[in-house]
């Protein structure tokens, strides 16, 4: 069979190419959400080289600190072509590591790090000794500790004074752009429309791994049902895969957050509300480690006058997948299973366009880079740009702006995402008046409204000439 083709990560690539030239070996963390990518990326990478790939045991009730270490040694003896090994110390096995590739090009990956180490207090500080005495011997070696666990790798590794100073590179991975996806949708012979492509986007986000299922010979309805709406579809199973897995018990409070996100961004004091949980700080570690672990992003406002970062700020749910399961897989989970769905259409779920434009809004703030080439900005000309909000006050509305962008110049541009099947209609024009009449824009700045669309806008829009841009993000799958 044909593997699935390789589509961007070329920034990351070069990342990983330019440690070569060094005359020294190098430690290296990789991480980012589980389907990102991460392994493929390093197999990608490692390809001219010779590579050792090693992976920890998944947790559950029965693993145990000896596990871990016996599924080590028979993935060393079969890397080595050794016989059974009889140690359970992981110094030993790292020493014995080592030893075999103290001399030539080698890449070694240790995949879901946080497993092998999680339960075992002597591990990371057995791993940093082998690395400081015996790895990095070899000048020519790089070891890449890697794992979807982020908040745990960030704990215990990047925050550690043991691996202080050792680290030589630190890979995030995340979702492709949609341009990249927009290749990959050509390379698998998918030719839906635009608006087809971003609906199949609005479910799986720029996941590799979920658009590998896609069959180019279906419609993105039909796509869709077979991956979430059937018993067998991997989206289906995947929730308690990529988020029950990585929180483990703790889960029900990690989904709970997410759970009020479903709907709308929220403020932290919205957040306690709706959960009604006490202690904050207990409820900002979560909020830390959804953010950490790509799920969650959390959008600061600022004051235009003087740029200075306020304190306000709104979590956003930035997972397409974790929405689109909340809102309508798990609330028909016992139909799935039933098999209710398998002869019926899409359109018997409610409201499935109540989400796509918070969906959209995430691919949009996830691309922003062609919003500015749109708008024939660099990257050097932005001062900042977010999402922003401005709390009604005494002489002020309040008003939230979908993207906003300021320029060194003075310019702001109010970006309105808007996501429809159908061309925009004109009363758009009114909405965003509205919004930019409850805007306070300080004296000696100008604000220039923009409206982002996929799917045409009415003429009238464009007759009125009231935007300044009328940007079709549909343009990134030419």
């Amino acid at each position: 069979m044909r593997e699935f083709p390789f589509i961007g990560r070329q920034n990351e690539l070069k990342s990983l190419r330019d440690l070569t030239q060094k005359r020294a070996a190098s430690l290296v963390v990789v991480k980012g959400r589980r389907r990102i990518g991460k392994s493929r990326l390093i197999a990608e990478f490692a390809k001219k080289y010779r590579f050792l790939s090693f992976s920890g045991l998944a947790l559950t009730d029965s693993t145990t600190i000896i596990s871990q270490k016996e599924e080590f040694a028979r993935q060393l003896s079969k890397n080595l072509g050794f016989s059974e090994l009889k140690t359970n110390d992981w110094s030993d096995l790292f020493s014995l590591l080592a030893r075999e590739t103290k001399q030539g090009k080698t890449v070694i990956l240790f995949d879901e790090i946080s497993w092998m180490g999680s339960k075992d207090p002597d591990f990371l500080g057995k791993l940093k000794n082998a690395w400081d005495l015996e790895f990095k011997q070899n000048a020519e070696l790089i070891l890449i500790l890697c794992g979807s666990v982020s908040y745990w790798i960030d704990e215990n590794i990047l925050k550690s004074t043991g691996f202080m100073g050792r680290l030589s590179l630190v890979l995030d991975v995340r979702e492709l752009s949609v341009s990249e996806c927009s290749q990959l949708f050509t390379e698998i012979g998918f030719r839906g429309s635009a608006y087809e492509k971003f609906k199949l986007l609005a479910v799986t986000g720029g996941i590799p791994r979920y658009l590998e299922e896609i069959k180019p010979d279906r419609l993105a309805d039909e796509n869709i049902k077979d991956l979430c709406f059937t018993r067998s579809g991997i989206l289906f199973r995947e929730f308690n895969d990529i988020f029950l897995d990585i929180f483990s018990r703790r889960s029900e409070l990690y989904k709970s957050i997410v759970e009020v996100l479903v709907n709308g961004d929220k403020e932290f004091s919205e957040i306690v509300e709706a959960i009604n949980i006490k202690k904050s700080g207990y409820l900002s570690q979560h909020l830390s480690d959804l953010i950490t672990s790509g799920f969650v992003k959390r959008d600061f406002t600022w004051n235009i006058k003087s740029h200075v970062e306020s304190k306000l700020s709104h979590y956003r749910l930035s997972d397409n997948y974790l929405r689109f399961y909340l809102k309508y897989i798990e609330k028909n989970k016992t139909k799935i299973e039933g098999d209710h769905f398998t002869n019926k259409s899409l359109a018997t779920l409610p409201s499935l366009d109540s989400i796509m434009g918070l969906q959209f809004e995430n691919l949009v703030l996830n691309n922003r880079s062609f919003i500015w080439k749109n708008l024939n900005l660099h990257p050097e000309d932005i001062i900042t740009d977010n999402p922003y909000f401005q709390r009604p006050q005494l002489r002020k509305k309040g008003c939230q702006i979908n993207y906003l962008i300021q320029t060194k110049t003075n310019v702001l541009y109010a970006c309105e995402i808007k996501f429809s099947k159908q061309a925009i209609r004109s009363d758009i024009i009114d909405e965003m008046k509205q919004k930019l009449e409850a805007f306070y824009l300080p004296k000696g700045f100008s604000i220039l409204p923009v409206l982002i669309h996929v799917n045409g806008v009415n003429e009238k829009i464009e007759d009125q000439q009231f935007f300044s841009h009328i940007v079709n993000f549909s343009d990134l799958f030419l």
